[in-house]
Parts: C-alpha cells; sequence; structure tokens
C-alpha cells in the first residue's frame, strides 16, 4: 500500500523507521519529513499544515493509509478533511483531538468523569487569574489551555513567578490564540510517567510505560522543554501502578469519550503523576509522543501498520500486541541555548559512526550546501536498546559523544531515576 506520514520531527523518524520494517508498505511518503526520514521514505516539500496540497496529492497518489505524528493538524481538523475525501487516516477527528488542543475540555472531561487529576480552575480574563492565585499561593502551575509546542506549562514557585506567568501567556503573543484561555492547577509532587495507548473507540490497550524529562537541565531544573529525553519500560510504573492506571484512568477515559458520543480513533498519551501508589493525570495527547516514540517504537516488535488497520476497523481486540523484553533509552541532543532563542545551521557530523550499533532519530536537521545542519532546538535523539539499564545509559551516551555539532546542549542525568528502582 501507498502511506503517508505527516510531520517533520524526531517522531516522525522514528515513525518513518518502524513503517520501513512493514511487508504491507509498498510506498512511503513524509510531508515535509527531514534529513533522517528520507533514508526510509520520500520527503515532500510541502508543510505538514498545508492541508490542501496533503490532500491533493492523497487523492492523486491513491494514498491507502496517511498518518498524522504531530498535534496541530490534527487539532485542525486535517483527519476530518481527509474522511471527507474517503481517504484512511490513523489519529483522531478533531473533536477527539480537543484532548489535547483544549486542557480546559480535557481537564473539564476529567471532573466530570471523575478521572483522578489535579485540583483547577480556568480563565479568560487576567484579574480573576491573579486573584485566584493570590488566594491559592505558591508553589502552581500556570497552563496555557491550547497548543503550544510543550512549552505552554509554567510551575511558578512564587506568587509572583505565576503572575508573570498569567501575564505573560494572556497579554503577549508569545502563545498565541493558544494563551487565550488558561488553566492554573495545584502543584502535584511525586515522579511522572507516560504511558501511551492505542484506542479504537471501543477498545483501549496500553503500551509500554515510558518516562520523558521536559526540564531543559540535569536534576529536572530549568524551563520545560519538549522533552529532552526518555526511556522505557518506566520502572515506576509496576505491576500494581499499572492496574491502577488501567481501573482509574484508561478505562474511565475511554468510557468518558464514548458517554460524550466522541469517536476516538488513534493514540491517546496519557501523562501522569504517581506518587504514594496514587495516580493523578497531567494532560492527555492524542498521538505518539516526543521523544517518548523513539523509545517506545523500536521495542514494538509487532507490525505497526496492521495496529493501525485495526484501529481504524475497530477489530484492535483482536490483535496481539507484542513487545521486547529490553531497555531503551534516548538522549536528546539540542542546539544551545534552547528552549530560548538559539542558532541554526550549525554543520553535524559523527551520526554515521554513532548509527553503527545505536538509533540516532533526526528533529531539527535541514541539508545545507550538501551538509547536514542544526535547524531546530531540538536537534537529535540518539536512542541505545539493550538487557539493562545501565547498559542502555552507557551505550547511548557512548553515541552522543561521537556526534558533534556547535554549542549542542544534552542532559546528562537521562535514566538516572530507572537505576534506583531496579
Amino acid at each position: 500500500m501507498n502511506v503517508l506520514l505527516i510531520g517533520s520531527g524526531g517522531r516522525e523518524n522514528a515513525l518513518a523507521w518502524k513503517l520501513s520494517t512493514s511487508e504491507k508498505i509498498d510506498e512511503l511518503y513524509i510531508a515535509a519529513g527531514n534529513p533522517g526520514t528520507a533514508q526510509f521514505g520520500t520527503n515532500l516539500d510541502f508543510a505538514e499544515d498545508n492541508r490542501t496540497a496533503l490532500l491533493e496529492f492523497a487523492l492523486k497518489e491513491k494514498i491507502e493509509l496517511t498518518i498524522v505524528g504531530p498535534e496541530a493538524p490534527l487539532a485542525a481538523g486535517i483527519v476530518d478533511l481527509f474522511q471527507a475525501h474517503g481517504l484512511q487516516v490513523f489519529g483522531p477527528n478533531q473533536e477527539a483531538a480537543q484532548l489535547e488542543s483544549s486542557k480546559a475540555f480535557a481537564k473539564n472531561l476529567m471532573q466530570k468523569y471523575n478521572i483522578p487529576t489535579a485540583e483547577y480552575a480556568s480563565f479568560t480574563e487576567v484579574e480573576p487569574a491573579i486573584a485566584y492565585i493570590k488566594k491559592m499561593g505558591a508553589p502552581i502551575v500556570v497552563k496555557a489551555s491550547g497548543l503550544a509546542a510543550g512549552k505552554g506549562v509554567i510551575v511558578a514557585q512564587t506568587e509572583t513567578e505565576a503572575i508573570t506567568a498569567v501575564e505573560t501567556i494572556m497579554l503577549t503573543d508569545r502563545f498565541g490564540q493558544a494563551g487565550n484561555e488558561i488553566i492554573i492547577e495545584e502543584f502535584l509532587t511525586g515522579e511522572e510517567a507516560t504511558i501511551l495507548a492505542f484506542c479504537d473507540g471501543k477498545t483501549i490497550i496500553p503500551m509500554l510505560a515510558s518516562q520523558d524529562h521536559k526540564a531543559a537541565f540535569d536534576g529536572d531544573q530549568g524551563p520545560n522543554t519538549g522533552g529532552m529525553g526518555a526511556y522505557a519500560p518506566a520502572p515506576v510504573v509496576d505491576q500494581n501502578i499499572f492496574n491502577h492506571f488501567k481501573q482509574e484512568v484508561m478505562v474511565p477515559t475511554l468510557q468518558a469519550l464514548q458517554a460524550e458520543n466522541i469517536d476516538f480513533k488513534g493514540v491517546i498519551y496519557f501523562g501522569l503523576m504517581i506518587k504514594d501508589e496514587q495516580i493523578k493525570v497531567l494532560e492527555y495527547n492524542v498521538r505518539f509522543g516526543d521523544p517518548e516514540a523513539q523509545v517506545i517504537l523500536p521495542l514494538l516488535e509487532s507490525d505497526l501498520v496492521e495496529i493501525m488497520e485495526a484501529v481504524l476497523s475497530q477489530k484492535l481486540a483482536e490483535i496481539d500486541i507484542k513487545w521486547s523484553k529490553n531497555k531503551a533509552l534516548c538522549v536528546v541532543m539540542s542546539s544551545g541555548g534552547y528552549p530560548a532563542e538559539y542558532e541554526k545551521g550549525k554543520q553535524i557530523t559523527g551520526i554515521k559512526a554513532a548509527a553503527e550499533d545505536l538509533l540516532v532519530f533526526q528533529a531539527g536537521t535541514a541539508i545545507k550546501d550538501n551538509e547536514l545542519v542544526t535547524a531546530g532546538g531540538r536537534v537529535l535523539a540518539v536512542t541505545a536498546l539493550g538487557a539493562t539499564f545501565d547498559e542502555v545509559i552507557k551505550r547511548a551516551y557512548q553515541g552522543v559523544e561521537k556526534i558533534n555539532f556547535a554549542g549542542a546542549q544534552m542532559r546528562t542525568d537521562i535514566g538516572q531515576k530507572a537505576l534506583t528502582k531496579q
């Protein structure tokens, strides 16, 4: 079959790599892709938000399956558009994508259906939000309700920081329309984990638990990023926690969507906070996480295309999804200064040497004058597989040492939490 993958980041490089192993695919196209995805398919020269061009291409090339990687096209309704023209698309429609595109919608759904989450309030005006902060005190969390590329969450340690966050989100153009509404919620402590799940509207099947590292610097310090590394399976999600998750979060979420007559087909991302055997939902996303995809997909032994077809035909319950017993860990190499201002166009060397026994997924890269150069904040995800976390940590960082570009920065503590729970 002919398959179209939409997106251009590290997640899409991981998806393209995994899709290329399926015998069901004849031609794989990626819009717009990156130099990494070009190793596994044909990159297209139009952007992931050019819905007209994407639709015309899918119809012309008789695309039998379209896979939407990032959240923005889902929120914009690309699934609805493709379905209206009789095309098969893996990903939720615009209504279902509100789980991610509107934090207010997600929090209201959790509250209505008793899905455990942090106490919160939503606001569309600055003054009531500031009054709420003064009433609740700090630390407290301020979130842009809309899509903000993983950077719309500010953990404020003081009331002054929280008020500044409110004003930054709502009164500047930093987050655009995503900041028209904000969520202010209680500060939760514990250990974070992510569980992705395939969902066909009737059945929901969890993947392996993973752990992202959102803070820019070692020790979970610094501003939030799109993610500086991840590992799987996350030991913090033991069998007891996993059972609690299924009973208290995963199944109730599907039941809530069904009760609201929302037909969800795709991947649901559950961002969790775990403390004292208790689970609370931090956020939902409606697609593979990034960088979680870079450690989950390498551990998936089943054919991803077969799973996606089962989701679209609502036959997920008939699929036996198999996972490797290995561990996986990725370290994200980012441009100097990320997630604030950073320079682009720095030559990248050493990927070929690192990729001899590792997976190097490209994210913010481009080709300039026949050289691979940096073109984004998160540049590469270096992923290692192995039998133990000690092994994958060592091998991933050995791979990182082989790769060079000016100003490269990365966390040096990815995976350390896993070692404490072995």
